[in-house]
């Protein structure tokens, strides 16, 4: 790969929610793009001109970049001039220490391919020197080249880290306006990262070691996830002091200096649900604020939990011990997507479906088939659920939900984990 930037092919490893949108980027801007993915089915999906998520104008970009014949697709890696690594970092076990095996994975698949010049970036938000453990990977695998790790600046592979910074249904928008912090092995191997992401981002590029790339992007998260505890802690307390955490919110915002932030039913996603347990597992005895603000997020699932039961139980002692037909509205992590991933609202579901059986209505506007864990629940729409529902739980706020948000107010049993019912008052 020249310093220009000018790659005759770029290779995106792993095609979801970030990989796709970059690979479609890319190809946007004439470049050839050859996706792997491990799944089949995802690589025929995408091999057709379709995707298999939901992501605004993703569909027409991935559309035009197959039929224009700049992005295919496959299941093996095959020889390109820069290698994106794209795949999941979840964490594993009590301690929540991060998961590198997709990346190792990915590294030691396209090892065989690589050649002198290539340049490989990992994008996956990872704990601190997880790009150094994948150049590790990837000579261990190829002896035949030098590396930035032994041979700095005149290694054969360039190695960087440029983490995904975009918010899930503005993708494609902010793939190219945001600012990219990258921060490379070497300068060298940064500033060859910096000119290709520079074919298609109009933001900043930001040059830095990779470290503090792999730090900065745990660090924006987290400061998120402290801010978001904040307003999910505060409307557990208001609930106890019987004060309105929405009004609340309302007239503490219009002090010029306070931004508090929306409670909802938990925190979900790739990553804000997940980062910060990769700075606890790298300094657990100093990260005691983003621990705690973790723990107060993955405790707001249960909080909405015992509202549910409470409202069951009423239902049974008025009605025989009849249990009710309890609704989630919402399943997704967030409000108007698709992506059930570290969904608090799904797991939330789970959960009610375990007490009520089959007895449990799902609304989720975004997706057209439940997970597995849900099989066995009713996928309906909000419509439906309002007029069949015993007690409605709802706990993302889609603009559907808000639209009905009139007659969710008139329905006699409703836990709102999000705010929706706030929309009705005068």
């Amino acid at each position: 790969m020249s310093q220009s930037g000018d790659a005759k092919t770029v290779s995106v490893i792993g095609l979801g929610y970030i990989g796709l949108p970059t690979a479609a980027a890319f190809a946007s801007r004439r470049v050839n793009v050859f996706g792997v993915d491990v799944r089949p089915d995802v690589v025929e999906t995408i091999n057709r001109g379709e995707i298999h998520i939901v992501e605004p104008d993703l569909d027409a970009a991935v559309h035009w970049a197959v039929e224009s014949g700049f992005l295919r697709a496959g299941t093996t890696p095959e020889p390109a001039d820069a290698f994106l690594i794209a795949v999941p970092t979840p964490f594993v076990g009590e301690n929540k220490e991060p998961d590198l095996s997709y990346i190792e994975s990915a590294s030691r698949a396209i090892a065989p391919v690589l050649k002198s010049g290539d340049l490989v970036i990992l994008e996956s938000t990872s704990p601190v020197g997880a790009t150094e453990k994948m150049a590790a990977w990837l000579a261990e695998e190829r002896a035949d080249l030098s590396f930035p790790q032994h041979a700095g600046e005149e290694s054969d592979i360039r190695i960087a880290h440029c983490p995904e910074r975009v918010l899930p249904g503005k993708v494609m928008r902010e793939l190219v306006s945001n600012d990219r912090i990258i921060g490379g092995l070497t300068p060298r191997c940064g500033e060859e990262a910096k000119a290709l992401y520079e074919l298609f981002v109009e933001g900043e590029c930001i040059l830095t070691e990779a470290r503090v790339a792999e730090m900065c992007k745990l660090a924006e998260n987290s400061f998120r996830d402290v801010n978001i505890a904040f307003a999910n802690e505060l409307s557990v307390i208001c609930d106890k002091l019987d004060v309105n955490v929405w009004e609340l919110i309302r007239l503490a915002n219009h002090h010029p200096r306070v931004n508090i932030l929306t409670p909802g039913a938990g925190v979900g996603g790739h990553c804000i649900a997940v980062d910060p347990w990769f700075i606890v597992a790298g300094a657990p005895e100093e990260a005691q604020l983003i621990r705690t603000a973790r723990e107060v997020n993955d405790a707001k699932p249960d909080w909405v939990l015992e509202r549910v039961d409470k409202a069951a139980a009423r239902y049974r002692d008025e009605n025989d011990g009849k249990n009710p037909t309890v609704a989630a509205l919402g399943i997704a992590f967030k409000p108007d997507i698709d992506d059930l991933r570290e969904s608090p609202a799904c797991a939330i579901a789970e959960s009610m479906k375990r007490r009520n059986g089959n007895d449990l209505l799902v609304v989720e506007p975004n997706v057209g088939s439940l997970p597995e864990a849900l099989q066995g629940a009713q996928l309906v729409d909000a419509d439906t659920a309002i007029e069949q529902a015993d007690i409605i739980a709802l706990l993302v706020g889609h603009k559907e939900f808000h639209e009905a948000s009139d007659r969710l107010a008139k329905h006699g049993a409703v836990v709102d984990a999000v705010g929706i019912l706030d929309d009705s008052r005068p």
